[in-house]
C-alpha cells in the first residue's frame, strides 16, 4: 500500500522548519518556534555511553494504567487526516489502521476529536473499540454541554479511558466553531473526571508544575506534558525542558506522559531518563499510517523499539526502571 500525503513535505527530519505557520496543515503556529524548540531541545540532551556491565537481555515492557505494554510509547491523537496530510482516507479508516498497528505491537493508542462529531469523534472511537479498545478517546475542551454529549458516545464503546487536550483551547478554528472550545479550570476538570466513572482520565497540555498539581487535585489519573506540537502558542519552552520539574512536583502521584518532537528511540530514552512514564509520538506515526497504512505504522514502531533497545544496551539498562537521570547529560 502506498498513498500520497500531499500536504506533508516529508522532510528527512520532522523538525518544523519547512512548515512554519501552516495551520491547517502540520506546522507550528506563528513562526513555528514552539514546534522547532521541541525537536531542538531534545537533541541537546546526550546519552551517557556505558558498556562496562553484564547487560544481556533487554526488557522494554512497562505498565500504563493497568495495562502491560511492550514499549513506553503511545500513538498520539491526530484528527482531520485528510485536511492535515492531504491523504484521501477517512478518519475512521486512518484510526482503524493505526489502532490495529498499535494492538499488534502492544502499545497504547490515542484517537482524536474535531468539529465534525460523526467523522472526527464517533467513528474514530468506534475504530479503537473494534481494534480491542486499548487506548484513549481524546475530547477537545468544548463547552461543557458538548463534552457531556461526547461522553454519551464514550459509553457506547469499550476503551481504556478518556483524555482531554486542554491546550486545544488555543486552536483558532475551534475557538471560532459554532460550539467553541474554552479554557478549563480545576472545577471543570473535576466534573469531567466524574463523567469518566471508573475509567482513567488524562489531562493533555500541561506545561507548568502548577498546572500539573491542579490536574492532580482535580483527580486526573495522568497528565501529558505537551504544547500541542507547537500549534497553539508560539515561543513556548520545549516539553523536554519542563518535564523534570513537573515530574518532581508530581512525585509519583499520577502517570506522567510527554509528547513534542520525539523522533527516535534515543528521544524516548531521554524522556524516560528524565522521569516520564511513556512518550507519545504523533506526526511520524501519522505520516506512516497516512502513506502506508498499518504496515507503515508497525514498521515505524519496530524501528523506534530497535533504537530504544540499542540505547538501553549501550547505557547499561536491562529494564525501564534502570533508565534514570544518571544515564543522560543535559
Amino acid at each position: 500500500m502506498k498513498r500520497e500525503a500531499t500536504l506533508c513535505r516529508q522532510c528527512p527530519v520532522c523538525n518544523g522548519f519547512a512548515c512554519r505557520g501552516e495551520i491547517p496543515g502540520l506546522g507550528g503556529i506563528g513562526q513555528g518556534i514552539s514546534f522547532i524548540n521541541n525537536v531542538k531541545e531534545l537533541a541537546k540532551i546526550k546519552l551517557n555511553l556505558d558498556v562496562l556491565n553484564d547487560v544481556k537481555d533487554i526488557d522494554t515492557s512497562t505498565d500504563l494504567f493497568g495495562v502491560k505494554c511492550d514499549l513506553p510509547l503511545c500513538c498520539a491523537p491526530i484528527a482531520g487526516i485528510r485536511n492535515n496530510y492531504g491523504t484521501d482516507i477517512s478518519d475512521y479508516d486512518y484510526n482503524t489502521e493505526l489502532a490495529k498497528a498499535c494492538r499488534e505491537e502492544n502499545i497504547l493508542c490515542f484517537v482524536g476529536d474535531g468539529i465534525d462529531f460523526e467523522n472526527y469523534f464517533h467513528l474514530p472511537a468506534k475504530a479503537l473499540h473494534e481494534q480491542g479498545g486499548k487506548g484513549f478517546l481524546t475530547i477537545k475542551p468544548w463547552q461543557m454541554e458538548t463534552v457531556k454529549q461526547r461522553f454519551e458516545t464514550v459509553k457506547e464503546f469499550d476503551v481504556l479511558g478518556v483524555a482531554m487536550d486542554i491546550d486545544a483551547a488555543g486552536l483558532p478554528l475551534l475557538r471560532n466553531a459554532k460550539t467553541p472550545v474554552e479554557n478549563k479550570d480545576i472545577r471543570a476538570l473535576h466534573e469531567i473526571k466524574k463523567l469518566c466513572g471508573d475509567k482513567p482520565f488524562i489531562v493533555k497540555g500541561i506545561m507548568t508544575k502548577e498546572a500539573a498539581l491542579l490536574a492532580l487535585e482535580a483527580g486526573a489519573d495522568g497528565i501529558i506534558v505537551s504544547n500541542h506540537g507547537g500549534r497553539v502558542l508560539d515561543e513556548t519552552p520545549a516539553t523536554i525542558e519542563v518535564l523534570e520539574e513537573i515530574v518532581e512536583a508530581i512525585n509519583g502521584r499520577l502517570t506522567v506522559l510527554v509528547d513534542g518532537g520525539f523522533r527516535t528511540g534515543n528521544d524516548i530514552f531521554k524522556a524516560i531518563a528524565l522521569g516520564a512514564d511513556a512518550v507519545l509520538v504523533g506526526r511520524p506515526l501519522a505520516l506512516a499510517c497516512a502513506t502506508e497504512g498499518t504496515d507503515g505504522v508497525r514498521n515505524s514502531i519496530q524501528k523506534l523499539k530497535k533504537e530504544f533497545i540499542h540505547a538501553m544496551r549501550m547505557t547499561g539498562c536491562e529494564n525501564i526502571s534502570a533508565i534514570t537521570h544518571t544515564k543522560v547529560r543535559k
